[in-house]
């Protein structure tokens, strides 16, 4: 019987957060026995069975690193997942991007209708802080109000919602490479950034401790923007469960049309490499991060 190898471990990681999330959103999220509920099954349709997870593994990943208990860092995880989910109902809307398909499934404005949709997306992002004000996540005020104040950060207008508006521009503005990699770092990199400072902020560690763990996190977050960026040219629809090639016939500047595709790769692959040694001041305890970094850029989804 062979060794188990990192890959392995990762794929476990994966598979045991995504059921620990879908459990905690079916937990959060019981069906009420009024109008609300057709509500409440979009919000459901939208967070469970669904996404690789990559965002609560980071929180999960990091607040082991300071033994943090497994249900607090899971709700933290939720809340950022929580964001991330209620961005891709309103990005998916017809008023947006007008995706039909996410995670291989029919998205929520198609299952349910635009309107349910807007208010899934509204309550998601409720949710999210809610779920970071809870006891069981923290019993310390100042560890609720951190995270609280980090996620609002990273998904509004400084962050992922400013990230979305200027990849709105994009078919109007030509962007260089500055300016792409703004757009990405705010619309794609906060919210993973973010998930690492939280994971971070549950173990208590002060800010000026937290650098390594902030190289880390912008390093895998332009990582994980290159690679989809690939995908986008060159992956499987079946496999990635959503339309691709939109960018090139949108005309949107892309890491990949500014660099060339194999520039691209090499990037990436020079950035996950450099995020793993952001990690050095670590020990085995760190594996499962240093993993993710190199999965972002090896997934096919």
């Amino acid at each position: 019987m062979g060794s188990i190898t990192a890959d392995d471990r990762l794929a476990a990681a994966l598979t045991a957060i995504q059921d620990e999330v879908d459990s905690a959103f079916d937990a959060f999220l019981p069906v009420p026995q009024d109008t609300r509920a057709r509500l409440i099954e979009a919000m459901r349709h939208a967070v469970i069975g669904g996404g690789k997870r990559v965002r609560p593994l980071l929180v999960v990943a990091t607040a082991e690193l300071f033994g943090v208990s497994r249900t607090a860092a899971v709700n933290a995880g939720c809340a950022v997942e929580a964001i991330h989910c209620y961005s891709l109902i309103h990005d998916d809307l017809p008023c947006m991007d007008d995706d039909d398909l996410r995670h291989g499934k029919p998205t929520v404005h198609k299952v349910f209708d635009e309107a349910t949709a807007v208010l899934a997306g509204d309550s998601l992002h409720a949710l999210a802080f809610d779920i970071l004000t809870q006891p069981d996540t923290s019993n310390d005020p100042f560890v609720r109000a951190e995270l609280v104040a980090t996620l609002a950060r990273a998904s509004g207008h400084a962050g992922m919602a400013g990230g979305q508006m200027m990849d709105m521009m994009a078919d109007t503005v030509a962007y260089d490479l500055q300016q792409v990699t703004r757009l990405q770092q705010l619309k794609t990199g906060a919210l993973l950034a973010a998930s690492v400072e939280m994971g971070a902020i549950l173990g208590r560690i002060p800010a000026e401790g937290r650098a390594p763990l902030r190289a880390y996190a912008r390093d895998i977050g332009l990582a994980f923007q290159i690679a989809d960026d690939l995908l986008d040219v060159e992956g499987d629809e079946d496999a990635a469960g959503k339309a691709l090639r939109k960018d090139e016939a949108q005309g949107k500047a892309t890491f990949v049309t500014l660099m060339g595709t194999e520039p691209s790769r090499e990037q990436a692959r020079m950035l996950v490499e450099q995020a793993v040694r952001h990690l050095s001041g670590y020990g085995s305890e760190a594996d499962i991060l240093r993993s993710l970094a190199r999965f972002i850029v090896e997934r096919d989804r």
